[in-house]
């Protein structure tokens, strides 16, 4: 009798069920094939899992269909008082108001070194400025300065976990450069980059040259000045970098502002620069200068969901939400349902999937990626923005040599015991499935994790 690739999935439940290291997890999947609707093969696919980041394809998908891959992010420069033309004296603030855009001087939109600042600093010159007698302020109150009470302490501080800001900079990030030398010898901050004007960062380490990996971890008070590192990098290194969340992007913002202004010779006082957070109930009489607009929502899905970026997912999320969090899950949700989706099968706490507390079912996922797929409006758009097996991002090592390899498409997820996969890939018997599969608190690591359910994958694409 011939091996019949359909008793791969069957076969592999059944090894689970005697895999120690998957002996007390929680293991759920569900495929569907995509035109049809009907379930191929499921497993717990109505229990709650954590999905980690392949929670993205809810958010990005809701604001997807909300918003249309053709909105744009603007950015304004407002004066307060008076602008004599003749002298080009401003007596009065230069006001940067954002309403979110998380790539400004973001490293996947900027390809020189050429900071944003500096153009718009040329176009204020144009506009016959000379002087700004008033601040120089970074506006970031569109959107509620609030972190998610569920992420974790070893997370708010480190790259991955910088929050989003009205008026987001440099991805909401700075570095922290390191010289470490022989094996057990403490590693010795150099610099932190970029640097704030009037500010410094002060930098409490505890690193030690140790390992190959980037281990050094930062905590503290993402909104502080101060912060303790710790933790592990290789030995023998020169300006290696840990990257950890800025303390107030929007004054970052306002800063180089400052600096590209001084620089083409428009008088400001550096003293006089502020980032705001707060909205205002009174009403201040300001012009338009210039309005910045962001790389167009299809290109910014496509970065969130291919690098898996925290920052940007959290942003979408609080622009559903005109800029509050809870109203942005409550978009979300609300999408869904519309869609016809049972979303008491979802539970969310973040846009992104950093937070353990969020919950969904492989059900709710695959069904939601079926409706996606049967979305001629959305489907191109999502699904190039999904890493490719054996090819790019976090897919690029799975599959290889396998039919799935170039063949199937998917978002990655993976926190402290929690992993998991969900797209789409053109099956060996020509059906377009849509899949969910994710395992949660299993005793391996993560590699480990990873490969096991890399063999469910390759089953699936045999279907």
């Amino acid at each position: 009798m011939p091996f019949s690739f359909k008793a791969q999935i069957p076969t592999l439940v059944e090894s689970w069920k005697t895999d120690k290291d998957l002996k007390s997890a929680t293991l759920s999947f569900c495929v569907i094939d995509a035109q049809s609707g009907e379930i191929v093969s499921e497993l717990n696919s109505h229990q709650f899992v954590i999905p980690a980041s392949t929670q993205k394809v809810i958010t990005t998908g809701a604001i997807l269909g909300t918003l249309g891959p053709n909105y744009k992010y603007s950015t304004k420069l407002f004066y307060t008082g008076s602008l004599n033309k003749e002298t080009g004296i401003l007596s009065g603030d230069l006001i940067i108001y954002g309403s979110g855009d998380p790539t400004l001087q973001s490293e996947y939109f900027t390809k020189d070194t050429n900071q944003i600042t500096d153009k718009w600093a040329q176009i204020l010159k144009e506009k016959g400025i000379k002087e700004i007698k008033g601040k120089i302020i970074g506006d970031a109150s569109y959107f509620e300065r609030i972190i998610p009470g569920n992420w974790i302490w070893a997370d708010i501080n480190n790259y991955f976990g910088a929050a989003p800001c009205g008026l987001s900079y440099n991805d909401n990030k700075f570095k922290i450069l390191y010289n470490s030398k022989e094996n057990g010898t403490k590693a010795i901050v150099s610099k932190t980059i970029p640097a704030y004007c009037n500010t410094t960062i002060c930098i409490n380490s505890n690193v030690i040259s140790k390992g190959t990996e980037d281990e050094a971890f930062v905590y503290g008070d993402p909104y502080s000045y101060t912060k303790e590192v710790s933790g592990k990098i290789p030995p023998n290194k020169t300006n290696f970098e840990v990257e950890a969340t800025l303390p107030d992007p929007a004054l970052l913002c306002a800063e180089k502002l400052f600096t590209s202004l001084s620089k083409i010779g428009i008088k400001c006082n550096q003293h006089l620069i502020e980032s705001n957070y707060k909205r205002s109930d009174s009403v201040i009489s300001k012009q338009l200068l210039y309005t910045h607009y962001s790389p167009s929502l299809d290109k910014i899905i496509y970065h969130t969901n291919l690098k898996s970026n925290n920052l940007y997912c959290e942003t979408l999320l609080r622009t559903l939400g005109k800029g509050s969090m809870s109203s942005g899950i409550n978009a979300v949700e609300s999408y869904w349902q519309k869609k016809g989706l049972d979303v008491s099968e979802l539970f969310m706490v973040d846009g992104s999937g950093l937070s353990r507390a969020n919950t969904v079912t492989t059900s709710f996922q695959s069904n939601l990626l079926t409706t996606v797929f049967n979305d001629s409006a959305l489907y191109k758009i999502f699904n190039s923005s999904l890493p490719v097996a054996g090819k790019s991002g976090s897919m690029s090592n799975i599959g290889k040599g396998k039919l799935i390899e170039n063949n199937m498409r998917a978002k990655t997820g993976y926190i402290n015991r929690a992993r998991g996969y969900c797209g789409y890939v053109k099956s060996k018997s020509g059906k377009d499935l849509a899949f969910s599969v994710l395992f949660n608190n299993y005793n391996c690591s993560a590699k480990e994790a990873k490969n096991k359910i890399e063999k469910f994958l390759i089953a699936v694409g045999e279907l």
